[in-house]
């Protein structure tokens, strides 16, 4: 296979995209912005250029200059990676409007799961179970849904994604004080304060479904995972197969994803996200879960190593093929791993000062080798973390035959990696996996709370503020 593409991303999905490349015997250019002249995407790929000064908002969230920066490189698929403008119409059009393949959904497609309201019209379309909810566009509105939907409830921003503009409000009174600054937020944050509120689940589990579309109908589901382990909606772990789910709850949740992915003719990989209540009642076996939908992360996710780990599957090189016209190679009838993969997300923050970002020189970067371990990382010796990015430093995963057999593995490869001169995350993915309640499985989204800040002994234990979603 002959071509050249376009890495339109940085960090650790961008050296993740070159190993696709060489796989498939194509040629990888790495977009970089001045920060990343000497990243080790720009170091492998077969060349680099330049789109701009270090803030994303004039360099990786610019769609006319990566087009440009495509175009000049003469490539032939753009691939956009996650974040950024992966998910950005306007560069699926251009790319289109310039014979470039786009490694990623239609236009149309992320028009209509880019935000929560048409998404939802897709899902209730397709037979998909959503929550109650409305848009709202005022306060009267807002409390005249809410008294539909019921208290306590989430206002969203309409635009909004990775985690960011949730508020909880437990009564009219509260309500009415959030829509203001919710609103301001959702115009800061994303252009557009259209908000929504929705029906809030206290005790829930984020449980997200792997598909990969071929375009005209045809789906590969490729099990679930449980992000469930959160810091204000931001994943920090994430699983392979969902631990604790009944039969019915998995057939029901990967059924609802591929009955919307065949409703869009969706094109490419994608994450169809659900909440799953564990509050309502205890289903049997033959009996589902009450399960809702969240949204389509429409593009390559952060945690995909943990479902290519389960399965044995690449799902970069798949989405290129694709892309080129090819088959997307993927096996389309699947059984359910007999493994099991966890994925930690080290990040250069400090968790004893409320997850402070820590930028700075890596003096050492020292990962783990061995039987069932993968580290996909972007930093090594003497690599200058920059402070105008994601804080994501490398993503530990593991794979053995059971999930208790997963975690130990887990602990051992945390144990074995180092990295000074930043400080990580690492503490919190100890404490995590050597927490009961984890290791027995099926925490809810708030569960972090209870255990990170570690309490002092005979410290009285708060009850956490809920919150129930996340982002890729």
């Amino acid at each position: 296979m002959n071509g050249t593409v376009l890495i339109a991303n940085r960090g650790e999905i961008a050296v993740r995209v070159v190993a696709a490349c060489r796989r498939l015997g194509l040629s990888p250019v790495v977009a970089v912005s001045s920060a990343d002249r000497d990243s080790l995407a720009a170091r492998l790929a077969d060349r680099s250029v330049v789109i701009g000064p270090p803030s994303p908002a004039q360099s990786y969230l610019r769609a006319d200059v990566l087009t440009q920066a495509a175009m000049s490189v003469g490539a032939d698929v753009l691939h956009p990676g996650y974040g950024f403008a992966s998910e950005q119409p306007a560069l699926a059009e251009a790319c289109e409007e310039n014979g470039i393949a786009f490694a990623g959904p239609r236009p149309e497609t992320l028009r209509a799961v880019g935000d929560k309201t048409s998404a939802r019209a897709v899902a209730q379309a397709a037979g998909v179970p959503v929550a109650p909810g409305a848009e709202v566009t005022d306060e009267a509105s807002a409390l005249t849904a809410a008294r539909d939907v019921g208290f306590p409830l989430l206002v969203k921003a309409v635009h909004g994604g990775g985690g960011r503009g949730i508020h909880l409000a437990q009564d009219e009174t509260e309500l009415a004080r959030l829509l203001p600054q919710a609103a301001a937020e959702a115009r800061a944050g994303f252009g557009d304060p259209a908000l929504y509120i929705e029906r809030y689940y206290g005790r829930a589990r984020h449980v997200e479904v792997q598909v990969f579309g071929d375009g005209e109908g045809g789906v590969v589901v490729l099990g679930e995972r449980d992000c469930s382990v959160q810091r204000r909606h931001q994943k920090l772990l994430e699983e392979c197969p969902a631990p604790g789910l009944t039969t019915a709850t998995r057939t029901l949740l990967r059924t609802s994803a591929a009955d919307l992915v065949r409703e869009l003719r969706y094109r490419g990989a994608g994450t169809v996200e659900f909440l799953v209540d564990t509050e309502s009642h205890t289903p049997t076996d033959d009996d589902a879960a009450t399960v809702v939908f969240l949204e389509v992360n429409a593009r390559i996710q952060v945690e995909h190593p943990v479902t290519e780990e389960a399965y044995g599957v690449d799902l970069v090189a798949a989405q290129l093929r694709l892309a080129l016209g090819q088959p997307h190679g993927l096996p389309t009838d699947l059984p359910d791993p007999a493994c099991h993969v966890l994925e930690c997300r080290l990040n250069a923050e400090d968790p004893t000062h409320d997850f402070r970002p820590s930028p700075g020189r890596i003096t050492t970067a020292s990962f783990p080798r061995g039987p069932g371990i993968r580290v996909d990382t972007h930093v090594s010796d003497g690599y200058l973390f920059p402070p105008y990015y994601d804080s994501l430093l490398a993503k530990v995963i593991v794979r053995a035959h059971s999930r208790e057999a997963a975690i130990d593995a887990m602990r051992a490869a945390l144990s074995a990696t180092s990295i000074e001169g930043v400080i990580t995350t690492a503490a919190v993915h100890q404490t995590v996996l050597s927490d009961p309640a984890f290791r027995r499985g099926g925490v809810s989204t708030q569960w972090l709370e209870t255990v990170w800040p570690p309490q002092p002994p005979g410290a009285a234990t708060s009850v956490p503020l809920p919150g129930s979603r996340s982002a890729a």
